[in-house]
């Protein structure tokens, strides 16, 4: 146990506190952002981000991950806040952390290990795009407060983020980024965007609430279908990101506690008054590269979070956004995978492709459930149409000329079984027919259906058929769903 607390809570104390500070501040304006695309005020979006953040770090499984409100879970908000208003948002948000919980139960985060590395490699670099065209708004000239000042901060930012190291690591470069254009601005008096000009802080700590809704089957169906794509698309990128942070620490996460941790966080969501998020890309890379490494680096994101908004409000409204935008182009430039582009004339075409189609549909559609969806989709389409290549056919015809041996190695199912069945030469004239099956494998009812066609359309023929090598599996599903050795089985496969 003392090994735990120390290896998950207490082994970076430094690293995991300077790495909370980043991420809090870090988190401050896309929280607020957030509130405004669901049309919410803009502390729902905060206290979700501090009681998230606070409860997955005792909850989740994917240690110095970092969750919170996110732009992909506001989206899905919009039309019930628009509708219905926030007291059925805040009902949709507990039932979102229900149903996220019973997905953890049923083990669905072993889902995970259908993804392939070109859809994940998709993910992260559609995010990145993502991030970087978020920042965007506050470098355009047509944007109230963008003046030349915004630029030479946001390049000095830059210069510092990645010209600091150098002198030392001992303080994060973001977090002495921020302090230092803080400090500029103030001292110059620069008439720039600031975090104030994103909204109000809120200058009271949250407080227990209960959704007023009226509890019964009408308003469950109100907000069940909100809470469905809420959960999906939240446990999506929480699993994804997740995924991305085993590979950026060398480190391995349980994926159906990560959906069990953000079902609870989620809950305590609701009950203060927050909106539902997720595990949050940006802000976990963040929070690796400034140096978090355990638990406690989510909590402290969480707590300073809190603590500034509410008690150095004043003072938090003072960063400018250029220096925000230089923390967020340097996560977008560390995330994107550049060695996916350097790649794609080594990597199979098909890769190639599911990693472009991943990017194309979540940046289109800023929707990570489509994105993900597409990508596993094609990666399967091309797997099948692969594995069905994998075939060999080989046949010999006995000295008499009375027998004829097929050999078939390779696969049999859906997408291999017609051209299985156009092997076989019907009309050919033998009194027997071997078929060997040993380097064969039958994977699917479609598959033992093309064996029953074969079988019977010889015995149609006068020719005797016998299956050998059939592996225990194969003998298994053929068993079970074949025709051609069940009583008047021609008559069967004649009304198939």
């Amino acid at each position: 146990m003392l090994y735990t607390l120390r290896s998950q809570w207490l082994g970076n104390l430094r690293g995991d506190l300077l790495a909370g500070i980043v991420v809090a501040l870090a988190l401050i304006p896309e929280a607020i952002a957030f509130s405004v695309i669901a049309g919410v005020d803009p502390k729902v979006g905060l206290y979700a981000s501090f009681c998230i953040s606070v409860v997955i770090a005792f909850a989740g499984a994917r240690v110095g991950m970092i969750s919170a409100a996110t732009g992909a879970m506001a989206l899905l908000m919009v039309t019930l806040v628009r509708d219905h208003g926030l007291e059925y948002l805040l009902a949709a948000t507990l039932l979102t952390g229900v149903i996220q919980i019973g997905a953890g139960f049923l083990k669905l985060g072993s889902l995970m290990r259908f993804v392939s590395r070109s859809v994940v490699t998709g993910f992260v670099n559609a995010l990145a795009i993502l991030i970087f065209m978020a920042q965007l708004p506050e470098l355009n000239p047509a944007t109230a407060g963008v003046t030349w000042h915004v630029y030479a901060l946001t390049a000095a930012g830059l210069g510092i983020i990645y010209l600091f190291p150098y002198l030392t690591r001992a303080v994060p470069s973001p977090l002495v980024t921020i302090v230092v254009l803080t400090g500029v601005a103030l001292l110059l008096d620069l008439n720039v965007r600031t975090v104030g000009d994103m909204g109000d802080l809120p200058d009271t700590l949250p407080v227990f609430l209960w959704p007023e809704v009226p509890l019964n089957l009408e308003t469950l169906l109100i907000i069940l279908p909100y809470s469905l794509s809420l959960a999906v698309v939240g446990l999506l990128e929480s699993l994804m990101t997740a995924t991305i942070v085993d590979d950026l620490t060398d480190t391995s996460s349980d994926k159906n506690r990560e959906c069990k941790g953000q079902g609870l966080a989620n809950i305590g969501a609701g009950l203060l008054g927050g909106m539902a998020g997720c595990a949050m890309i940006g802000q976990s890379v963040i929070n690796v590269k400034s140096g978090g490494r355990t638990r406690l680096s989510t909590l402290s994101a969480g707590v300073f979070l809190l603590l500034m908004v509410v008690f150095l409000g004043d003072w938090v409204a003072q960063i400018p956004m250029a220096a925000l935008v230089a923390v967020m182009i340097m996560v977008a430039v560390g995330t994107f995978s550049w060695d996916s582009l350097r790649k794609m004339k080594e990597h199979p075409p098909s890769s190639t492709i599911v990693m472009v189609a991943t990017v194309a549909v979540v940046v289109f559609t800023h929707n990570l459930a489509y994105g993900v969806f597409v990508g596993v989709l094609l990666a399967a389409l091309f797997f099948a149409n692969k594995v069905a290549q994998y075939k060999y056919f080989y046949t010999t015809l006995s000295a008499d000329g009375r027998t004829r041996t097929y050999r078939i190695v390779g696969q049999v199912f859906f997408a291999s079984a017609d051209k299985f069945t156009e092997f076989f030469d019907f009309k050919e004239v033998v009194d027997k027919v071997v078929i060997d099956l040993c380097d064969a494998h039958f994977w699917d009812i479609t598959a033992v259906a093309a064996l029953d066609k074969v079988v019977l359309k010889f015995r149609r023929e006068g020719t005797e058929v016998e299956l050998i090598g059939l592996n225990e599996a194969s003998a298994t599903i053929v068993d079970r769903f074949a025709v051609h050795d069940k009583p008047d089985a021609i008559d069967q496969l004649m009304d198939h």
